[in-house]
């Protein structure tokens, strides 16, 4: 799988040792790919990543996986919350409102197979931006299409479950499945939905708290997978 090398001159090494087990996915705001590369690229905005993808399904490598990228900010997963030092981020050429088109998809199918099986990096850890810093961010957003990737393998997706919801409970269930339990509900909710439920409104409902019962069941978080 070819790549195109447009080093990026922010990143540093990894934290303690710290190998990448999370895969990041994110959109980038931006109006093509050639403004985010400006942008990633830029010292000033000490912002990068490993990978960037753009509408043709062209794949620029910005970073080496070795060294930790500034893609993810603050943020939690699981017990992990140096999510650069764990992570490999990946940004896809998207404004954030417009489908991915198939040449992207495909191309982010390609890079995430690789990875996983380098990696040895299961379909759960595989997450967005919106799921490890839900009080800021909300890429890869509404239009991603994680179904898609779930039926090839490439992360999760819940049954069709109902139960009646309870707060208690669900958060218990999302905390279980990585959500981090210091959150407000407001935003795990939100979280959840954008990824499971994206036209979702309202109150949380029977749907939601089925969902989150069903990933705590089947994709629970490796509590043993936290900061060095």
């Amino acid at each position: 799988m070819g790549a195109l090398d447009v080093p990026s001159p922010n990143f540093g090494p990894r934290r303690q040792g710290a190998r990448p087990d999370l895969i990041v996915l994110h959109y980038t705001a931006m109006a093509s790919a050639e403004a985010a590369l400006a942008r990633l690229t830029d010292p000033e905005a000490e912002v990068s990543c490993h990978y960037l993808i753009d509408r043709r399904g062209r794949l620029f490598r910005l970073v080496e996986e070795k060294m930790r990228a500034w893609h993810a900010g603050a943020g939690q997963w699981g017990a992990a919350t140096d999510i650069n030092s764990r992570s490999i981020g990946i940004e896809l050429d998207n404004g954030g409102r417009a489908p991915f088109p198939a040449p992207q998809m495909a191309a982010l199918e390609a890079l995430l197979g690789d990875l996983m099986a380098r990696r040895v990096i299961p379909p759960q850890r595989v997450v967005g931006h919106s799921d490890v810093a839900p009080l800021r961010k909300s890429d890869p957003g509404p239009r991603f299409d994680w179904r898609r990737l779930a039926l090839g393998g490439m992360a999760v997706w819940p049954g069709p479950g109902r139960a009646r919801f309870d707060e208690a409970g669900f958060r218990a269930a999302t905390t279980l499945f990585g959500y981090a339990p210091g959150w407000p509900t407001e935003a795990v909710l939100a979280a959840l939905r954008l990824r499971f439920r994206p036209w979702a409104a309202g109150p949380a409902d029977d749907r939601d708290m089925g969902i989150a019962l069903d990933l705590a069941a089947r994709f629970p978080i490796d509590r043993r997978r936290a900061d060095p």
